[in-house]
């Protein structure tokens, strides 16, 4: 199978998996990018991850780093359509179906069912990177004060990522 199929198939099934956000399909994500395939290393995926979150849009923009660096420029805009587009046409539909149904007495149920699976899903995806960038004391420690400071504070998280990263090039080089 080409690489561009492949890359296809992949970031097609993710963006299917990704119910509640991008950070839902990390996990499945760094599995398949990192271990399966080795199209990235361990780190490559985080530093690609942080990457995102500072960039402005979307912060799963990542996967077109991933793309470029297996595939170019057409392995960047193959993986931004495959990751993007079934997702956004599911999107469309299921809101469509959502306001159809509004009166429905179901409707709550469901809503109430899918909250905790999407928060679990989006602490797997918080494990799964944290399981790779925590590699020392040092960024445990580091990891400690920004949770703490997102929980205490209303601080932007991008300032947070930005003094993370240089408080990773000066001290925990």
């Amino acid at each position: 199978m080409s690489t561009f199929l492949r890359l296809i198939g992949v970031f097609g099934l993710l963006s299917v998996l990704a119910v509640g956000g991008g950070l839902a399909a990390l996990p499945e994500m760094k599995k398949l990018t990192v271990e399966q395939y080795h199209w990235v290393t361990a780190d490559q995926f985080v530093d690609f991850y942080s990457l995102g979150q500072m960039a402005p849009g979307p912060n799963m923009i990542m996967v077109a780093l991933i793309g470029y660096k297996v595939a170019g420029l057409g392995g960047a805009l193959a993986v931004l359509i495959a990751f993007f587009l079934p997702a956004s046409v599911l999107t469309f539909g299921a809101n469509r179906l959502w306001h159809r149904f509004s009166r429905w007495p179901w409707r709550e149920s469901i809503r109430r069912g899918l909250a905790p699976v999407t928060v679990g899903l989006m602490i797997a995806g918080v494990i799964s990177i944290g399981k790779t960038a925590i590699d020392a004391v040092g960024t445990l420690v580091l990891a400690v004060i920004v949770t703490v400071i997102l929980l205490t504070t209303r601080l932007n998280p991008a300032l947070l990522i930005l003094g993370s990263a240089i408080t990773g090039w000066a001290l925990l080089r």
